[in-house]
C-alpha cells in the first residue's frame, strides 16, 4: 500500500504534467484513439435507443454548449456528454484497457469534448496540446484505478473509474489548482455510478451509465470552480472508491509504480469485433475455423466454448434471457424501420432544399441493379441468421 492517500498522488499528477512529458508513443497513441473513438461514436449514432435517447435529452435542459455527434443538435455540455458517450459505447466497438477492464474513452473523451466546446464558446478556445494532454491524464486516472482492483469487477468501471478520469482531464483543462482538483474528483465521486446488472440482461442502459459519469464530471469540475469543497480521500479513504466498489480489494501500490512513467494511452487496444471484450475469443475461434473448414450456420449444431469464469458471469445469457432479448428486438423492429424513414425524409428535404431533384430509377435501371445484387443477396442470407425472411419482405415492400 502507498504510504499517502492516492489521492495526492493522482492530484500531483493532474496539476504536474507537461506536454513535453508526453513521449512520441503516447502521442502518436493519444492521436490514434482519438481518431479510433470518433469514428465509433460516428458508427453509434445508429445504435439502438440513439434517437429516444437524444429526444429526451433535448427536453432536459436548454442551451447551445456542445454539439451531439453526426446528428448535430447543440445541447447543454452535460447532455450532449451523455448523448455522445452513449454512441462511443453502444455498439461495444471502442478501444478497451484490458488489465484495468475500462473503456476509458466513451467517459473521458465524451466529457472533454463538451466541456472544450462550453470553453471555444466563452472565449478559451482550447490548444490541441492542452486537449491531448488532458486526454492522456483522464486515461491516466480511469485506467490506473481499474489496474490497482485486485478482485472481481463488482460495478462497471467504464462508467465508475471512468467518470474519475473524465473529472480529471476536465480539472486539468479548466486550470484548476491542487485543492480545486481535489474538490472535483470529490464531487464526482458523490455522483458515482455504474451497476453490472445492465450487462447482465444485455440493456442499452449499460452505455447511458457511461454518459451519466461523464455529465457528472462536467458538473463536479463546475462546482469545484465555484469553490464549492468536497471530499478529498475518496479513492483508499475508510469509504472511498477502492473500498466501496471494488470491495476493498486493491493495491494503490500498483498505481505508484506507474503514474507519471507510464502513459497509459499506449496500453489501449483496439476491439476487432463490435461486441464485449469477453466474447473475442469465441467469435474469433469460429472465425478461424470456419475459415479452416468452410461451413455454414445450417451445419452446425451447437457450440459450446470454455471460458473464464469472468467472461461467463458477465455474458453468458440463459436460455430465457436470450429468448426475452429476440422478442424485446422484434416488437421494436417497427419502431426502428419508422426510424429509418425519418431520417430518409429528412435527407431528401435537405437535398431538395439544395436544389438537388431524386428520382426513382427507371424500369430498366431498376431491373439490372437487381438482377446485378442478387447472388449477393441470396448469399448472405444463407450466411446471417434470419436475413432472408427481411430480405423477403423489403423485396415484396419494394415491389422486387
Amino acid at each position: 500500500m502507498a504510504s499517502r492517500p492516492i489521492i495526492d498522488s493522482l492530484v500531483d499528477h493532474v496539476t504536474g504534467a507537461r506536454w513535453q512529458d508526453l513521449d512520441t508513443s503516447a502521442r502518436a497513441r493519444a492521436r490514434v484513439f482519438l481518431l479510433d473513438s470518433l469514428g465509433v461514436g460516428i458508427a453509434g449514432s445508429s445504435g439502438a435507443a440513439v434517437a429516444p435517447l437524444i429526444a429526451t435529452l433535448a427536453g432536459w435542459g436548454s442551451g447551445e454548449e456542445a454539439t451531439v455527434w453526426v446528428s448535430g443538435e447543440r445541447l447543454p455540455a452535460g447532455l450532449a456528454a451523455i448523448a455522445n458517450a452513449y454512441q462511443l459505447h453502444c455498439l461495444e466497438y471502442d478501444c478497451v484497457h484490458e488489465g484495468a477492464v475500462v473503456h476509458p474513452m466513451a467517459t473521458v473523451l465524451s466529457a472533454l469534448l463538451a466541456g472544450a466546446e462550453r470553453l471555444a464558446a466563452r472565449g478559451r478556445p482550447v490548444p490541441g496540446r492542452d486537449f491531448l494532454l488532458a486526454l492522456c491524464i483522464g486515461v491516466d486516472v480511469a485506467t490506473l484505478l481499474g489496474l490497482a482492483a485486485t478482485g472481481p469487477v463488482r460495478f462497471f468501471r467504464p462508467a465508475t473509474a471512468g467518470g474519475f478520469g473524465a473529472a480529471a482531464a476536465l480539472a486539468r483543462l479548466a486550470g484548476l489548482d491542487a485543492e480545486a482538483v481535489r474538490n472535483a474528483l470529490g464531487a464526482v465521486y458523490a455522483q458515482t455510478s455504474g451497476t453490472l446488472q445492465p450487462h447482465v440482461e444485455g440493456s442499452p442502459m449499460l452505455g447511458m451509465q457511461v454518459g451519466f459519469n461523464a455529465r457528472a464530471a462536467l458538473h463536479a469540475v463546475d462546482l469545484a470552480a465555484a469553490g464549492i469543497p468536497a471530499p478529498h480521500d475518496v479513492i483508499d479513504g475508510p469509504y472511498g472508491y477502492l473500498r466501496l466498489f471494488e470491495n476493498g480489494a486493491f493495491d494503490t501500490g500498483r498505481i505508484e509504480a506507474l503514474i507519471g512513467r507510464e502513459w497509459q494511452v499506449t496500453r489501449l487496444s483496439h476491439k476487432p469485433f463490435p461486441s464485449g471484450r469477453l466474447t473475442h475469443g469465441v467469435v474469433d475461434a469460429l472465425r478461424r475455423l470456419q475459415a479452416a473448414h468452410g461451413f455454414r450456420r445450417g451445419d452446425i449444431v451447437a457450440v459450446e466454448g470454455r471460458v473464464p469464469p469472468l467472461v461467463m458471469r458477465l455474458v453468458g445469457r440463459p436460455a430465457d434471457v436470450r429468448a426475452a432479448i429476440e422478442r424485446i428486438a422484434t416488437e421494436m423492429e417497427p419502431g426502428f424501420w419508422k426510424i429509418s424513414q425519418g431520417e430518409h425524409d429528412k435527407r431528401m428535404a435537405e437535398l431538395a432544399a439544395h436544389g438537388i431533384t431524386v428520382e426513382a430509377p427507371s424500369p430498366e435501371l431498376a431491373a439490372a441493379m437487381r438482377a446485378a445484387t442478387a447472388d449477393m443477396a441470396d448469399e448472405f442470407a444463407a450466411r446471417v441468421p434470419g436475413a432472408a425472411e427481411i430480405i423477403a419482405r423489403f423485396r415484396a415492400e419494394i415491389g422486387g
